[in-house]
């Protein structure tokens, strides 16, 4: 399997630290969700690289070693996306397939719908189109009492001051109280996590994320949204407990190609938790959608 390299590349103003797999110009770019890093993708980089593309795992603004901008509008979608533009380009892609995790599965259905560059392929996991999403969350008060934190976010300095007290401590708590199989996140996983944390201004950054853009997804949602036409696959931990599985249902209005993989006894962490099954899911859709070796 092809080895993990880091390094660093410069993008929309920033500066990302990358992780990534692979060479050539069919770029797979994998986005990350909160409160992970670019490491949430160890597992899947290798495969992805076999597959024929140049996979590129970036911890995105606000995380880990990357460039951090001072501001909750620095983080709102149409930056985040202009982020995802700009590392395409950095990179050369000539080829590009969007894959994303919880805030960045948010990022990737945002992108898919209003990108500046196209795209040859979507797979987000755990991550509702942002349609599904506010329809859900209209009509369900289950879901919405599942998305509590979402409103807690929203207050100054307390959540950063709860989430970091007693050395970010309910980071580690994240992983392994929603984990089902919890072997699948030993110390020296959740450390990772637990050290970004604590990088000053960090977990205002990563709190940003929800401050910038709760209130504003609405535009993702209204009546005129335009259906995403490329191969689109959902991968979806059905032991998710901050989203229910009826998140993966009433796509037929807003993705033309949808597939969909469920993994039952799988917790939101779906990736880390479960990367055999997500591995095999991706590698037999990108064969079956023509996107295996890149070309």
């Amino acid at each position: 399997m092809a080895e993990i390299t880091t390094g660093k590349m410069k993008a929309n103003g920033l500066e990302f630290v990358v992780d990534e797999c692979g060479e050539g110009d069919a770029v797979a770019l994998l986005l990350h969700g909160f409160p992970e890093s670019r490491h949430s993708w160890r597992h899947q980089l290798p495969l992805l690289a076999d597959l024929g593309w140049r996979a590129i795992a970036p911890d995105t603004r606000g995380y880990g070693g990357s460039s951090r901008p001072i501001g909750r509008d620095q983080y709102k979608l149409d930056r985040l996306n202009e982020d995802v533009a700009g590392l395409f380009e950095a990179a050369g892609a000539r080829k590009r397939l969007l894959i994303g995790h919880d805030w960045g599965g948010i990022i990737a259905w945002a992108y898919a719908m209003e990108g500046r560059l196209p795209l040859d392929g979507l797979i987000c996991m755990n991550a509702p189109h942002l349609a599904v999403f506010g329809n859900l969350m209209r009509a369900s008060w289950k879901q919405r009492m599942k998305s509590w934190y979402m409103g807690f976010f929203q207050i100054p300095w307390l959540p950063e001051a709860l989430t970091t007290a007693q050395g970010a401590r309910a980071i580690t708590q994240s992983f392994t109280r929603e984990a089902v199989d919890k072997s699948r996140f030993p110390p020296e996983v959740t450390e990772v996590y637990r050290r970004n944390a604590l990088i000053p201004g960090a977990m205002t950054a990563m709190i940003n994320y929800y401050r910038a853009n709760v209130f504003d997804m609405a535009r993702f949602s209204g009546q005129d949204v335009a259906p995403i036409d490329i191969p689109t696959l959902l991968i979806w931990g059905e032991s998710d407990g901050f989203m229910g599985v009826e998140a993966t249902e009433g796509y037929g209005p807003y993705v033309k190609d949808f597939t969909l993989k469920r993994l039952p006894n799988v917790s939101h962490w779906v990736q880390q938790e479960a990367p055999e099954a997500v591995n095999e899911t991706v590698a037999g859709w990108m064969k079956a959608k023509g996107l295996a070796g890149g070309s």
